[in-house]
């Protein structure tokens, strides 16, 4: 497995924060309302919004578990009499320097049959979710944090090894386009959108409400794609309507319950919102992907979409399932029927994203060429390398 004759492009890759990627360039008139560290010489953990924040539960990540230890656990196959909880291995050495070094992270990808690995962020990916109703400070604090992302891992290499995705809100629309051009201008090559709807007062608001049009005009005009990366969306509220956890908290004892009922719900409602309300008829160029939500929704979503427009055509201008295949790159999970995803998006949608080195990802990430068999050789080099350069677009071109 994993014998290639050409480097592959990792579409899901993470680091691991330091302590100050959200504070070390923050204004310092909000150091209480972004994210604060406190340690009493024990343990250390996240004050976000003046309230204690769980989503990661150990911000320094040292320790941290092994990358791909919970493979048995994803796939649902797990032996019998196996405990879990066992699968969880912990690393015993300090914490690896690719894990927050970018020259040792390139190393290590080099050593994986890499080209190119795009990164996101650990702790990061539950930082919107809890500065919701604080829009100053959320604009702030992903400011601060772009600041870090670039300083510490660089938007712009010439080698193009690592590309690493800042994070836009869009919950002032001013700001979100001042903070797209600051990012574009040090060099982005994509962006990460949390998959949610836009917090705002009195109302969220959707993706695709023409107040954000001035984030997605500017993206598709410098040809620069969108990802919506697996994170803490807010859709646990869903699950304390029926009695579970509303909050997110990784590695807490779960409900089976407020799985099924929160799932990929996020992401499938996230690319409604952009097909439906006509994100993709007015700014055509723009291209979107979804990372680490797995691929199960596309199907759902696209059953949905034809019958509402078989009921109500004059609602969209184009057909709604075209536009999802069009626009719309999916990084399944590894585990998932891509055969039936193929079908259902086509093959030119798919991408490789092996999530490491978090271990629910793939400790050796070639190995996802395991669950190509039923592809040809052409189809198998789309997914693992092609497909991602049509989705990064004109800015990676020396790469092909």
């Amino acid at each position: 497995m994993g014998n290639l004759s050409y480097k592959a492009i990792d579409v899901d890759n993470h680091y691991y924060e330091p302590l100050d990627a959200f504070t070390r360039h923050l204004d310092k008139k909000f150091r209480r309302r972004g994210v604060q560290m406190f340690s009493d010489g024990r343990h250390t953990q996240a004050i976000i919004g003046d309230r204690v924040n769980r989503f990661v539960p150990n911000p320094t990540f040292d320790p941290i578990i092994v990358p791909g230890c919970l493979d048995l656990l994803f796939r649902g196959e797990i032996p019998e009499g196996v405990d879990p909880a066992s699968l969880m291995q912990v690393e015993q050495l300090e914490l690896r320097p690719e894990y927050q070094d970018r020259d040792a992270r390139a190393a290590v990808i080099d050593g994986q049959g890499i080209e190119t690995a795009i990164m996101f962020p650990t702790f990061g990916c539950g930082v919107e979710e809890a500065l919701k109703d604080d829009a100053e400070a959320t604009m702030a604090s992903l400011h601060a944090f772009n600041l870090w992302l670039d300083e510490d891992w660089g938007f712009d290499r010439d080698d193009h090894r690592i590309l690493a995705a800042p994070m836009i809100s869009l919950t002032d629309p001013q700001r979100a386009v001042e903070e797209v051009d600051f990012v574009l201008e040090r060099g982005a090559r994509l962006v990460h959108v949390r998959p949610a709807p836009v917090p705002g007062v009195p109302k969220n608001r959707s993706l695709g409400n023409k107040s954000n049009d001035p984030v997605w005009a500017r993206l598709a005009e410098a040809n620069v794609p969108v990802a919506f990366h697996l994170g803490d969306s807010g859709y646990l509220k869903i699950a304390g309507m029926w009695g579970g956890k509303d909050t997110f908290e990784a590695f807490a004892a779960p409900d089976p319950l407020d799985k099924i009922l929160v799932d990929d719900r996020a992401i499938h409602d996230t690319m409604a919102s952009l097909i439906v309300h006509g994100v993709f008829d007015r700014h055509p160029r723009l291209r979107v992907a979804s990372i680490e939500n797995g691929s199960e929704w596309v199907h759902r979503l696209a059953k949905r979409l034809k019958k509402v427009a078989n009921q109500q055509p004059r609602w969209f201008p184009n057909d709604p399932v075209d536009t999802l295949r069009q626009h719309v790159w999916v990084a399944p999970y590894y585990e998932e029927d891509l055969s039936t995803l193929a079908a259902r998006i086509g093959v030119d949608r798919i991408m490789f994203g092996s999530d490491w080195p978090h271990g629910e990802g793939l400790e050796s990430p070639l190995s996802f060429t395991g669950e190509l068999s039923g592809f040809s050789a052409e189809d198998v080099r789309k997914i693992m390398r092609d497909n991602a350069l049509d989705f990064l677009g004109a800015h990676v071109a020396a790469m092909a």
